[in-house]
């Protein structure tokens, strides 16, 4: 009898306190301070409740009904919005005694869970934290979470994905399942990169054709460049009010997004619509394959600038942010160097080759500068790649540094605002094991593994503390080339975000690569919970063996 009294007394006690409705805030990203308090811990449950204390902050508002949607996904608990109840309440409010504008503090009792911010983007930082930490499960059951004091706020200000529609379109749907996956992982930036020489992606009604012609390939190469064509035509585009609306979308999660319309270079897409606009004429065709043309826009043709302007115009008014990108990379100015217009505004411009690079390149120097003057009038800053340092470009322009971390240290030096995304560490569309790879999808190449993608440093030994300032943080890129559907798109970021996310918002002494491997089995629990597909690598390993 004593036997059988001990084993129900035992199981009872396990059944309260299963490690599977247990909270843990060994999470990803791991939060900056974390401290156990003496007390009993909080016990969420379905008589829990979830209110704001400032009931007028419509941002605060929008945080709550995200956490209470966050925990009905994950636990099966639906929380109430009793505030007499005080005995189990999750409380979301502003202290402006927070310093950072994203960070937060998470105090867990016995009787409440409070998540406070500066601002409502530091709350929805917490929520986070608080969503990750919670076990997944159906039924409703309820979840101790332990008594903790946590201090968090990020790194770098810029926390930024990227994601190419042009050479593979991908729906309204899907790009804000995207933003929810950078949600997940505290980013706060989306690059969009919409127009390119397969494909212009975005409508803009002063030039309708941009999309009526610009936006469909007539084929796609097979393969990698191979002489082979599905011809199949191809094509999407983005309508202003599909933009607006996902530019919403982010916005309540706290994420910008930020538009790209790649120039002068990566433009076959617009002169095929518009012809006139290169300095041959054409005739253009979007093209099939995939690579660097020498098709770019004429810097000699003042019709030029009038249509890059136009185009700005609607794309400032669609996208709110404060930085647009305008490209600027892989531009080869062949064209310019035998077209009359170019050679004669060099001329009357005065521009010289300098040894280093010629006076083509400081053409395309020119050339961004009147954008980035016009978009200054309208409020806006430019961002570029690394290749704007080519042209004397000004130092208000932000330099995004991908051949490399070089550009990005001689951008800060100079006085530019920098943005590391090395292809070396953050080229999420290369394979993320050294081949062969037949277990894999086909991409363009190369290996990043996720070791080497959270190992990466982005201040580098020897800055100054002047260019230290200047690094306002990293992003990683995803082309699609060689990926045609969202699942590969997910197979690519994940878990890679996962260790991108802790090289954007952790400090560098507090990153731990086998730490972050066994925390990160829990972020794929919630992957799987969406359905969301994810490399597998880190915890099994794949067979790449052929037939």
């Amino acid at each position: 009898m004593k036997k059988i009294l001990t084993i129900l007394l035992l199981c009872m006690t396990f059944m309260h306190v299963n490690a599977a409705n247990q909270a843990n805030f060994n999470i990803v990203p791991l939060p900056n301070d974390i401290q156990e308090t003496k007390g009993k811990p909080f016990i969420l449950s379905q008589e829990s409740n979830l209110w704001c204390n400032i009931i007028t902050d419509d941002g605060l508002e929008r945080d709550r009904r995200f956490l209470w949607q966050y925990i009905k996904e994950q636990t099966g608990i639906s929380l109430k919005d009793n505030k007499g109840n005080k005995k189990s309440q999750i409380i979301l409010g502003l202290n402006k005694k927070i310093s950072n504008p994203e960070g937060y503090r998470i105090t867990v009792n016995e009787k409440e869970i409070l998540i406070e911010g500066s601002t409502a983007a530091g709350v929805f930082y917490g929520i986070q934290t608080l969503r990750k930490a919670l076990p997944l499960q159906k039924d409703g059951a309820a979840i101790e979470i332990p008594a903790v004091i946590i201090n968090d706020a990020p790194r770098f200000a810029y926390r930024g994905m990227h994601l190419d529609t042009s050479r593979h379109f991908f729906t309204v749907e899907f790009i804000k399942q995207y933003i929810d996956m950078m949600a997940l992982h505290n980013m706060n930036t989306f690059h969009w990169h919409i127009t390119d020489d397969q494909g212009w992606r975005i409508e803009i009604k002063k030039y309708p054709e941009l999309t009526t012609k610009g936006s469909i390939r007539k084929r796609t190469v097979i393969g990698r460049n191979t002489d082979l064509y599905d011809n199949t035509p191809y094509g999407g585009y983005y309508t202003q009010e599909e933009a607006r609306d996902i530019v919403r979308y982010a916005a309540k999660r706290y994420i910008t997004v930020i538009p790209e319309i790649d120039m002068p270079g990566h433009m076959i897409g617009a002169l095929t619509a518009y012809p006139e606009l290169g300095c041959t004429g054409g005739p253009y065709e979007v093209n099939p394959r995939w690579g660097v043309f020498d098709d770019i826009l004429c810097a000699g043709n003042p019709k030029v600038f009038d249509f890059v302007k136009n185009v700005l115009d609607e794309i400032i008014d669609i996208f709110p942010s404060k930085i647009i990108h305008i490209g600027g990379d892989e531009a080869p100015r062949i064209r310019w160097q035998h077209c009359a217009k170019c050679q004669g505004l060099i001329r009357k411009l005065g521009l010289k080759g300098d040894g280093k690079y010629p006076a083509e390149a400081k053409l395309q120097g020119y050339f961004t500068s009147v954008v980035e003057d016009y978009l200054a009038q309208k409020g806006r800053r430019i961002l570029g790649w690394d290749e704007l340092l080519e042209g004397d470009v000004k130092p208000s322009a932000i330099i995004m540094s991908w051949r490399g971390v070089e550009g990005g240290i001689t951008a800060a030096a100079e006085g530019h605002d920098v943005v590391m995304a090395p292809t070396s560490h953050f080229y999420f569309d290369y394979y993320q094991v050294e081949g062969p790879n037949f277990r894999e999808p086909m991409l363009i190449g190369g290996a990043i593994p996720i070791s080497k993608t959270y190992s990466f440093e982005p201040i580098a030994e020897g800055m100054s503390e002047e260019a230290k300032a200047h690094i306002l943080g990293v992003q990683a890129n995803l082309w699609t080339e060689y990926i045609s559907c969202g699942e590969v798109v997910e197979y690519q970021v994940l878990p890679r975000m996962g260790a991108l996310c802790e090289v954007q918002w952790m400090q560098p002494e507090k990153k731990n690569f086998e730490a972050f491997v066994n925390r990160e089995k829990h972020m794929t629990d919630i992957y799987t919970m969406y359905g969301w597909k994810y490399a597998q690598h880190l915890w099994k390993k794949i067979d790449n063996k052929g037939w």
